[in-house]
């Protein structure tokens, strides 16, 4: 009576069967890893363009005992680096945390299989420098205003 209603498979069948469904599902992954690459550097950006509009007067002050506009370009660019480090360094790790829970409590719950872990990474190692990368750069374009202005008026007290 439950013959067709029931299928009993074995492990190794029931793994590979979960391993075409990771493989296909990780297109979806991919999607959802861009999405939250663009909001982080929107963060990046608002971030950096609010400091920037906060430190209006700290950057006109900068340029009036000699400071060059492309050094405080570099400070930005350094600035928006380290953000895009220290949040890639919090993302690798949490990411890190969650893969093992995911692989080593979850599936063998689920699935009563596990797999060893293995991190590429020279993959992790080049997206982490392309998003430090990144976040140097969209910290640069929204901190322009802090080097477009006269350094006169950047300084002045409004009243």
């Amino acid at each position: 009576a439950l013959a067709g209603l029931v299928s009993i498979a074995r492990p190794a069948t029931l793994r590979r069967y979960a391993l075409e469904l990771f493989d296909r599902s990780f297109a979806v992954t991919y999607l959802l890893e861009g999405v939250a690459i663009l909001v982080g550097l929107a963060g990046v950006a608002a971030t950096m363009s609010a400091q920037t509009i906060a430190r209006t007067r700290e950057f006109g002050m900068l340029r009036h005992i000699g400071v060059a506009k492309r050094q405080i370009v570099a400070m930005l660019a350094t600035e928006g680096a380290l953000l895009g480090l220290v949040g890639g360094i919090a993302g690798i790790t949490l990411g890190g945390v969650m893969a093992q829970v995911l692989v080593h409590v979850i599936n063998p719950q689920s699935f009563n299989w596990t797999m060893a872990t293995r991190i590429p990474w020279g993959s992790v190692g080049g997206v982490a420098l392309a998003l430090i990368v990144a976040a140097a750069g969209t910290a640069v374009l929204a901190g322009r205003r802090a080097i477009a202005a006269d350094a006169v008026r950047m300084v002045r007290e409004d009243w």
